[in-house]
């Protein structure tokens, strides 16, 4: 098995860990802004201190970025900062399944635009395996509560706008992060690659988020500092995931490794259905199996 493979799935499962931290933190403590932030400013002084033990240890020398790295690592983190606050801004909205539906074509848009930033292709069997899964995810994301309107009306609205922004800025996040870190050279080991890459976005992200608060929201960065029990949480395993979202683009396709990271949504519908015994509708069931199925073809066929 590649081992990009299992790095996707651990950085999926540790994304979900931090997804319910920051449920928490939002519903008890902070406001949406905070408990984003929560997750660069914990995370990005672990990172900093994994990259400088690593590089130590290893005995590898600080990699040395050009130009295009920082055009790509910046626009990466600031499409990722946009595309979250477009997520959050599509739950204002009744047709808000909808928009999440369109927001899932990143995982397409991020195959086009690697083609067209990074010259990368997919195979035919893994543009097959894309299909199948967002198929799955269109299926999972048409809420019940909506089939009282026409697709098309559906189509052309705010929620939808926003969803489709939304996937075309995590593209553009995605393939952000993967342009840097090659643009670092291959004669520099992934993993200080990847970390070195990590390290400058988070950092970069902490700094925006931080002057957005101060001038936006008065006193929430003290509640963030307040918070350091359940938001060191959130940035441990916010550390986690990003690390092995980065490993993961530094090694393979960006479209690959979005396309394998809707396993995330499978253990979601587990947890829902074993921990909350949720009783599950037979079109999330077909969901899961177009899911599942998605996933076996990458894995076997990537």
């Amino acid at each position: 098995m590649n081992i990009w493979i299992p790095i996707t799935i651990a950085a999926a499962f540790a994304q979900n860990l931090r997804f319910m931290l920051q449920k928490h933190l939002k519903a008890t403590e902070l406001s949406t802004a905070g408990a984003t932030f929560s997750r660069f400013l914990y995370s990005a002084p672990l990172v900093a201190l994994l990259l400088v033990v690593y590089l130590r240890l290893s005995e590898t020398p600080m990699p040395d970025p050009i130009a295009r790295f920082w055009i790509m690592a910046l626009t990466g983190g600031l499409g990722q900062i946009l595309a979250t606050m477009c997520v959050v801004a599509i739950f204002s909205y009744r047709s808000f399944a909808v928009g999440i539906t369109f927001k899932k074509t990143e995982v397409l848009q991020t195959a086009l635009l690697g083609f067209v930033v990074l010259g990368e292709g997919i195979s035919a069997w893994g543009l097959g395996a894309i299909l199948v899964g967002f198929t799955g995810v269109i299926l999972l994301s048409n809420a019940p509560g909506d089939n009282d309107r026409n697709w098309i009306e559906r189509m052309f609205t705010p929620a939808a706008g926003l969803g489709l922004l939304s996937g075309i800025l995590f593209a553009c996040s995605a393939i952000g992060y993967r342009g840097a870190s090659l643009s670092l050279g291959l004669d520099v080991p992934f993993f200080a690659r990847s970390c070195f890459t990590l390290a400058v976005v988070t950092s970069s992200q902490t700094v925006a988020m931080a002057i957005w608060l101060y001038f936006r929201e008065s006193g929430e960065i003290t509640r963030v500092l307040r918070s350091w029990r359940v938001s060191g949480l959130v940035g441990l395993t916010s550390m986690a995931g990003s690390l092995g979202w980065f490993t993961a683009f530094t090694l393979q396709n960006a479209a690959y490794v979005k396309a394998l990271g809707q396993i995330e949504l499978l253990f979601s519908f587990i947890a829902s259905t074993v921990f909350f015994k949720e009783k599950a509708a037979t079109r999330e069931i077909v969901a899961m199996l177009l899911l599942t199925g998605s996933i076996l073809l990458l894995v076997l066929l990537a």
